[in-house]
């Protein structure tokens, strides 16, 4: 499954490429409403020079300052009244609608419509990964997604699913890096190092299991990553998860699974490590440390984690759910809401061990990757504008 998402690029390069013709100079900067502006992916769609885009701001959900707080949920744009009272050019939403009703987004749309400011949405999830239930989510997208102006999309698989379910074309603009560049600059010169003189003992395959989702579902993977390492010379399973999650007493305490990793942890099974939320920098040195990272999804459609693991040099082993195979090279696993295929993951794993996982992506790459996307989110927003005018 690693050059599934190769074969695939130049139908991701030609569908992401806008009609250079239809774009012309823009005046001046112009001006978006980004739900949300700070979050990682939104941050690196500009250019880092020269883009015409300006994103305003989110507005503080407690009412202060957004400098001060740096806070962007629930996201205040989304209510009609700050729509009808504030300046933009363009309306793009990204996440935070998760709790909005249909009524709400409905009337997010008609206060869009009745000011007459075009809506961009771009298509992250198809299946919510915080919801157990995708009836709600399928629901507000049956508002959105008809209802947006220009749509946007991560891979081939999602734009073909959107083109199944509501006959609408996404414009296909795969996601930029997640790591700071000089972060990523350094993690590829210590991983350099650490290969040239690497035995096979220092093969690490780690599962995050932090605080779990509704789509996370490690509990099955764990027997078989044990099993699995356990025949591979030196090779060292690390399981790392979040206090409410693994301590009893934890707000999300899951019994079965701590009783599980806990068991193998004292057996010199696994190497378990319980903490609070990481914070950018510890998480970049944990996920620089493994040489896999196995995503324990059951659905879901993208990944921002894959996309770290990327820039840091970690290979990827993803379930089969979602699109993730579509979104960079990976090694896949047979996982989904009808069940997990225990030899599939085995294979993965031995697959990784035996050197053939396609892991980093270069800075230069990552670089040049952000200037084309960022450069194509501009042409798209000036093109909006000029069709509506």
């Amino acid at each position: 499954m690693l050059d599934r998402a190769e074969e695939r690029q130049g139908r991701v390069e030609g569908q992401a490429r806008l009609d250079d013709d239809s774009v012309g100079d823009v005046a001046r900067p112009i001006v978006v409403a980004s739900v949300p502006a700070n979050h990682v992916y939104v941050r690196h769609l500009s250019a880092e020079t020269g883009s015409n885009a300006v994103r305003l701001p989110d507005p503080d959900p407690a009412g202060g300052t957004a400098a001060a707080s740096q806070k962007w949920w629930p996201p205040v744009m989304l209510e009609p009244s700050w729509v009808e009272t504030h300046d933009f050019d363009v309306f793009h939403l990204h996440f935070g609608f998760d709790a909005r009703s249909v009524a709400d987004l409905q009337a997010l749309v008609a206060s869009l419509r009745e000011r007459g400011r075009p809506f961009v949405f771009t298509v992250h999830d198809l299946r919510n990964p915080h919801h157990v239930d995708r009836e709600l989510h399928d629901q507000q997208l049956d508002v959105l997604v008809p209802a947006a102006d220009r749509l946007i999309t991560l891979t081939p698989g999602a734009a073909d699913e959107i083109r199944r379910r509501w006959g609408r074309e996404a414009v296909i603009l795969p996601h930029p890096h997640v790591v700071p560049f000089e972060t990523m600059g350094a993690a590829s010169a210590r991983r350099s190092v650490r290969r040239s003189g690497r035995l096979q003992s220092d093969f690490r395959v780690g599962v995050h299991v932090k605080s779990l989702r509704a789509g996370m579902h490690p509990h099955p993977l764990v027997p078989t990553l044990v099993e699995t390492l356990s025949e591979l010379t030196g090779a060292v399973l690390q399981v790392n998860g979040h206090c409410d999650v693994l301590d009893e007493g934890g707000a999300r305490y899951d019994a079965e699974l701590a009783t599980l990793l806990h068991d193998y942890a004292e057996r010199g099974l696994l190497d378990l490590r319980v903490h609070d939320y990481f914070t950018d920098d510890e998480l970049w040195r944990y996920l620089s440390s493994l040489d896999v990272s196995v995503l324990p999804y059951r659905f879901g459609t993208h990944s921002g984690w894959l996309e770290a693991c990327r820039d840091l040099g970690t290979a990827v082993i993803a379930p089969t759910c979602g699109y993730f195979a579509d979104q960079a090279p990976v090694l896949s696993y047979q996982h989904d809401e009808s069940g997990f295929d225990p030899e599939s993951l085995a294979r993965a794993v031995r697959t990784a061990y035996d050197g053939h996982a396609v892991a980093a992506t270069s800075v230069e790459e990552r670089r040049h990757q952000r200037s084309v996307v960022g450069s194509m989110h501009d042409r798209l927003y000036a093109e909006l504008l000029r069709t509506s005018a």
